[in-house]
């Protein structure tokens, strides 16, 4: 069964097709720059195999239907396309960010579906609209083929009230959904499972804590396999420090740049968004550049680490203290499963709680999932790169293999 994995952003589209026999990647991609003058096209038909064919385009993409003929184009173009014809794409998993109360599970996707992801862009006025897009487009090119909405908040729908509710006026949750919904849902059922299989237990038994380290951090405390606290909230900015988002900050610092810096609230939005985090604090947000500028003896950049990778412990010991019992500890995602110092830095001084990492195993970069901490740590630390595409996918099949009710 093939299976079509569709990631639309505001100003891109991120796909992957997908062999779910072999869970074998037939082709990705990524559409980028979507309504500017020239945007960009890249295509891997076959990657990692001896047939594998880059393929680049660099010409105007209007829209994301124009951008999204052109992938199906490419991936259906007879001999040399990953498929003979569209007729071999079973079904079609989407990327959703936000499914607020309404989406517990991944779910068909019909109109009343499409009706109540809609009624969600208030959570995610960013983001709902481009998946929007996306799933509207391609209904349109694949009539009649199942396709099925995957959303961030979906695992994270097990958190109870106690960690969901904001001590706010309780009105303001009953009449406009003010709470904690969590993202990098996806990504963190998906390294919890594969944690599970590692440690030879059913994930129904596992206490795992899940550190989704990239541009974009979060952090997950997993009890029994469920979710049951997370540290990004109501939006993708509350929490740990990111590369370009402000994590956990004071909410009267809001009040007080209105008041004595003249800001309204669309230009405080934007600086904490995109030019707060690692970012705000060294001017640089990719965690590469800063190691070298620490290097070169730049105390900006070293701040900068020190402020993440404290946070990270801070909310460490936090969700030890939430679950009581901890199996192990996931590392995952671009910095998490690349990068040795961020991880040592977050688990530093935390031998106390039975975490100790084996620095030689924590040297490693990238590849299959790896066990770091050391034979005398009570919890385990593992690497395990996370795949929220072939997550995607096998949520999509799971929902096709359902029996009707």
């Amino acid at each position: 069964m093939k299976i079509l994995v569709i990631n639309s952003g505001s100003s891109s589209i991120k796909f992957q097709l997908l062999d779910m026999e072999g869970e074998t990647v037939l082709a990705s991609g990524l559409v980028e720059r979507i309504g500017e003058p020239t945007g960009l096209l890249k295509c891997v038909l076959w990657p990692g195999s001896v047939d594998e064919v880059v393929v680049k385009q660099q010409e105007s993409i209007a829209d994301h239907r124009s951008g999204m003929l052109e992938v199906v184009r490419l991936l259906t173009d007879g001999a040399n396309g990953a498929v003979r014809s569209r007729e071999e794409i079973r079904a079609i998993g989407h990327r959703v960010v936000h499914g607020g109360e309404d989406f517990h599970e991944p779910i068909v996707i019909d109109d009343k579906v499409v009706s109540a992801i809609e009624n969600n862009i208030a959570l995610a006025p960013l983001h709902n609209p481009a998946n929007l897009d996306g799933i509207q487009v391609l209904r349109e090119l694949f009539p009649g083929v199942t396709q099925v909405a995957v959303f961030d908040t979906a695992f994270h729908q097990s958190i109870p009230d106690r960690a969901f509710i904001y001590a706010l006026p309780y009105e303001m949750y009953e009449k406009y959904r003010i709470r904690r919904y969590g993202f990098h849902g996806t990504s963190h059922q998906y390294v919890a499972r594969e944690c599970a299989v590692l440690l030879g237990k059913p994930l129904q038994e596992c206490n795992l804590i899940t550190i989704h380290l990239g541009n974009g951090c979060s952090m997950t405390a997993i009890e029994n396999g469920r979710s049951i606290d997370t540290t990004l909230g109501m939006t993708p900015l509350e929490g740990l420090v990111m590369g370009t988002r402000s994590g956990d900050i004071d909410p009267a610092i809001h009040a007080f740049l209105h008041r004595n810096c003249g800001m309204d609230i669309e230009a405080i939005d934007h600086v904490l968004n995109k030019e707060s985090g690692l970012k705000g604090i060294c001017s640089m947000n990719d965690m590469r550049d800063i190691h070298a500028e620490i290097a070169a003896g730049n105390d900006r950049a070293r701040l900068a680490l020190d402020v993440q990778t404290y946070r990270n412990r801070k909310y460490i010991g936090a969700y030890m203290a939430v679950l009581g019992r901890v199996d192990a500890l996931v590392f995952t995602a671009g910095i998490g499963e690349n990068d040795p110092v961020v991880r040592a830095r977050s688990v530093a001084g935390l031998a106390c709680l039975g975490i100790e990492l084996d620095q030689e195993k924590n040297k490693k970069r990238g590849g299959p999932a790896t066990l770091i901490s050391s034979s005398n740590s009570r919890v385990q630390v593992w690497i395990i790169p996370t795949n929220e595409e072939l997550a995607i996918a096998r949520e999509t099949a799971s929902v096709l293999n359902k029996p009707l009710q």
